[in-house]
């Protein structure tokens, strides 16, 4: 099925069984807990609970033999309800539904407590406030899986059919990635031509290779595959359907133009990012001479000699790095835009390889040539980079003198804070990545945003292109600053994610989403704009009005629980009753 609505009935509590039989396992994590948290007298606080019939340590749940023991005991004592305390649920909530389901346990009647990130981590130096928090931790884990019902994962069909959004490396990596597997792919770019940022770069390191030539041969490839539709100049501008089954709309030919159709089973967001445009004045941008550095990137690229700047030779440069970034000189940006130093010293050794004569001066807070890029600092140091550190609560001056030459003040970190005057021919100012303005696109996808601004991914580690929106996945620069090869790798990533989704003709969602009690309900409406995700919509009868939930398109957010006045939507896996429980166990005076 492409969509399901879930109603509930009069007491979704109802159904769940009374004097249930759960079985209780509490983590020692290697010491991350049972250093804080005194785990066997957890264990034993809780076996006073009547509906607890296993309770055990263990010192690492998520290990294989810990989930055999944990399976063994489902099914010798036939336990109806799991609870386990360890970690944060980010982490393992599907290895331990794996765990139930394996042992013939339903896998929505196991609660996970996190007993780690909440407890011992937080009091290491409380033992025994950290012990007895971790009890009523435990107690509300187990309130809430008392209260638990049998839950079926919902079964949606997919189109074989992906939209991928942006034509940079990133999203033409995934394009062709995409359409040898076997899937369809349409191809959205808002600007006329393919390529983006990488089409205008000469040479890259470490392969040597110019960026026009990698965009070149992406885009043969795309060409050369009859399942990819290219469409530039053309934006995403609606989204209707379901996960599995979205139906976008694109206009093509900017605006006033007309609009097609495309229906697809998930959504790769690859629009890349824009460079950090620096205000007049800052750090001297604007004087003749100031650069930021994909300008001057640009002139070493077109350069076959010696540099000049407008008709003169440049003989001496400097470079001021974490422009934009890091909250140099005041910008809000805190974040490392990760790639400007390799791309800076690389630059400077371009330079050196035109004309070893010129003086190289690189100002910078911290030198990050992570990984492979190391080699390069070292091969600038050798050509005579001069490299001095400043403080940031000190960042460099520029400064125009009255014949026109500009000088750069900064005070050295390196040399016992020796306040230096370095007269040179061009300043480049290092900039960085800022988020693409792409608000449009934000409200047609519901994309979550970082605080940095860039696209939010789930987990970084675990989960690091999917989105909270189900099959609508993030690739490349939009995610956070990253290289071309870190952007290429991440395209893939979702690549394989789409492959996953889509490559079976169905995918599984959780069942964990918001429900309505038809007979309470009275249209009122308030839910409809409290709902992020447009999951909600009004049904009509004959003799009434009310409010119906897509399961496909619901989140399991629970923000539209508080605003019904009639009380008439629940949230599967965290049921009125669920959460009542759990406030009571926790509660010096029950609920």
């Amino acid at each position: 099925m492409s969509d399901q609505t879930l109603t509930a009935p009069d007491d979704n509590a109802a159904d769940a069984p009374a004097g249930r039989r759960i079985g209780v396992y509490v983590c020692h994590c290697g010491g991350n807990i049972s250093d804080y948290v005194d785990v066997e007298k957890v264990v034993e606080d809780i076996r006073d609970n009547g509906d607890v019939i296993v309770s055990r340590t263990t010192m690492f749940a998520c290990s294989d033999a810990s989930q055999q023991d944990i399976e063994a005991d489902i099914r010798a004592n036939q336990l109806d309800g799991l609870v386990v305390a360890s970690c944060s649920p980010k982490l393992h909530t599907y290895t331990f539904r794996g765990v139930a389901q394996r042992a013939g346990l339903n896998p929505y009647e196991y609660t996970q407590v996190n007993i780690r990130e909440q407890c011992s981590w937080v009091h290491t130096d409380d033992h025994d406030g950290a012990t007895a928090k971790a009890t009523a931790l435990v107690n509300a884990g187990i309130g809430r899986t008392r209260n638990t019902v049998p839950l079926e994962p919902m079964v949606v069909d997919t189109v074989p059919h992906t939209l991928v959004i942006g034509g940079g490396i990133a999203g033409l990596r995934a394009a062709v990635g995409l359409a040898d597997i076997g899937l369809r792919v349409t191809l959205v770019e808002r600007e006329r031509v393919l390529g983006g940022w990488v089409k205008q770069l000469g040479r890259m390191y470490p392969h040597n290779k110019e960026g026009r030539a990698l965009i070149e041969e992406l885009v043969a490839q795309v060409k050369r595959r009859p399942s990819i539709t290219v469409l530039t100049g053309a934006e995403v501008v609606g989204k209707a359907g379901s996960f599995g089954n979205f139906r976008m709309t694109v206009r093509v030919g900017g605006e006033g133009a007309g609009t097609i159709e495309v229906l697809v089973g998930s959504i790769v967001v690859a629009t890349g990012f824009d460079a950090y445009a620096p205000a007049e004045g800052e750090l001297g941008f604007g004087l003749d001479g100031v650069v930021t550095l994909p300008q001057f990137k640009e002139l070493v690229d077109a350069a076959r000699g010696p540099l000049s700047w407008r008709g003169r030779p440049v003989r001496s440069v400097a470079y001021v790095y974490c422009v934009g970034s890091r909250g140099t000189a005041g910008c809000s940006n805190q974040y490392c835009s990760r790639f400007c130093c390799a791309s800076t010293v690389q630059t400077a050794v371009e330079v050196s390889g035109l004309d070893p004569s010129v003086r190289q001066f690189h100002l910078y807070r911290d030198m990050r040539t992570y990984g492979k890029f190391e080699p390069l600092y070292t091969e600038a140091r050798d050509k005579g980079s001069v490299f001095l550190k400043f403080d940031n609560d000190e960042p460099p001056a520029v400064a125009e003198g009255p014949d026109g030459r500009l000088t750069v003040t900064v005070r050295d970190l390196l040399t016992e804070r020796t306040e230096l005057a370095i007269p040179v021919d061009l300043v480049v100012l290092v900039t960085g990545m800022v988020p693409r303005e792409n608000q449009p696109l934000v409200d047609v996808l519901k994309l979550p945003k970082g605080a940095d601004g860039f696209f939010n991914e789930i987990h970084p580690k675990l989960r690091p292109v999917e989105t909270v929106v189900d099959g609508v996945l993030i690739a490349g620069a939009s995610q956070g600053p990253k290289t071309s090869s870190e952007s290429v790798a991440q395209a893939l990533a979702a690549v394989t994610q789409s492959a996953a989704i889509l490559k079976k003709g169905f995918t599984e969602l959780d069942p964990l989403v918001a429900i309505v009690a038809p007979e309470a309900c009275t249209a009122c409406g308030d839910c409809l704009t409290a709902c992020p995700y447009d999951a909600i919509s009004m049904h009509e009868e004959v003799d009434r009005h009310f409010a119906v939930i897509s399961a496909a398109n619901c989140k399991g957010c629970g923000g539209c629980v508080p605003m019904c006045p009639e009380n008439a939507i629940d949230l599967l896996g965290y049921t009125d009753a669920q959460i009542t429980d759990m406030i009571s166990s926790l509660a010096e005076v029950p609920v």
